[in-house]
């Protein structure tokens, strides 16, 4: 049975597509035409440069390299549901100088319009076979591109093949999630004898609080290699001072050393004014056997004494401290 149904290129499509193969060049098709053949199905033929008889033309909504066919180009135009009253027996594809590529007929199809009762978008497909795919430009204004529901499913069915493949990689990896901390990273971060603040009485599993007591050292070997004397410092009360290691500020410390409290060695200065006393006498009088008085005024003069011992009115609390918040120290244990 011959083929009833097909698509060529024409002559001056083949040229221009043989040209451009030579060249290194590209044919640009841009736009789709359909035409009902005068209510005739029209025989393609390569010599036409034009429909039999046109009734719509478009941009293209699609133009692909067939997946299965690198040989195939496929064509696609949409007709929307508000335009039509018309069959299509024929379609033509064009360059963007306005040139019929090719040519094709379909099975016969009526287009209606909206106000025949029926909305229906139709698309037409055209699947076209090249010598070389290279030679054709696979461009389309994305200004009319309409999805087809195959464009859609085909859309959807990539995604969702992409989501799954990201997923199996995700899941096998070692590490998906680089943000987060690893319990292997917490034990190369906070390994065992590191001292923590914590704001509850109890420590958590795995912690012993830093109150001066005696560990097993069998149940807590790594504990013990940090406090090989088997006791964990006590912090109670305590404040943590960073060791000197050789700066000079606190010289002659040992790591894990208490230090009594002390205040730094200063002085007060206490200024004193020193006075001399002076007592005064009532003047005397006195004239014995003598034609004339004889008055006397006398002053005692008493030197200021020394004070060696002065006092000061004691303030301030129990002990010298600064402003601070109360945690509970534990250290970990495993």
């Amino acid at each position: 049975m011959a083929t009833k149904y097909f698509a060529l290129l024409t002559n001056i499509g083949a040229a221009k597509l043989a040209n451009a193969t030579a060249l290194g060049a590209q044919v640009e098709i841009t736009q789709m035409a359909v035409g009902d053949g005068n209510g005739v199905l029209p025989t393609p033929n390569p010599a036409q440069t034009a429909l039999v008889h046109e009734q719509r033309r478009a941009p293209l909504n699609m133009l692909t390299i067939d997946p299965v066919n690198i040989s195939q180009i496929i064509a696609e135009l949409v007709i929307p549901e508000n335009v039509g009253g018309w069959w299509v027996r024929e379609i033509g594809l064009f360059d963007k100088d306005g040139d019929m590529i090719a040519v094709a007929n379909c099975a016969e199809t009526y287009k209606p319009q909206l106000q025949e009762g029926s909305g229906r978008v139709q698309v037409i497909r055209v699947i076209l076979i090249v010598s070389s795919t290279e030679a054709v430009t696979l461009k389309i204004d994305p200004s009319v591109v309409l999805a087809t529901r195959k464009y859609v499913d085909d859309a959807v069915i990539e995604v969702k093949s992409y989501i799954d493949r990201q997923l199996a990689v995700h899941i096998a990896a070692d590490d998906p999630h680089t943000q987060y901390l690893l319990e292997s990273d917490f034990d190369k971060y906070f390994p065992a004898g590191f001292p923590l603040p914590w704001p509850k009485v109890t420590p958590p599993d795995g912690w012993l609080k830093c109150n001066g007591a005696t560990f097993d050292k069998a149940k807590y070997p790594l504990l013990g290699m940090v406090y090989p004397s088997g006791a964990l410092p006590d912090l109670r009360g305590e404040f943590i001072r960073g060791w000197d290691d050789g700066r000079g500020i606190d010289a002659g410390r040992a790591l894990l050393s208490a230090q009594a409290g002390m205040i730094e060695r200063h002085e007060h200065k206490v200024h004193r004014r020193q006075d001399d006393a002076f007592v005064n006498q009532s003047p005397n009088a006195d004239s014995p056997g003598a034609d004339h008085l004889s008055i006397v005024h006398s002053k005692t003069v008493i030197p200021g004494g020394d004070v060696d011992t002065l006092y000061a009115t004691p303030t301030g609390g129990s002990e010298t401290r600064p402003r601070n918040i109360a945690f509970n120290y534990i250290v970990r244990a495993v």
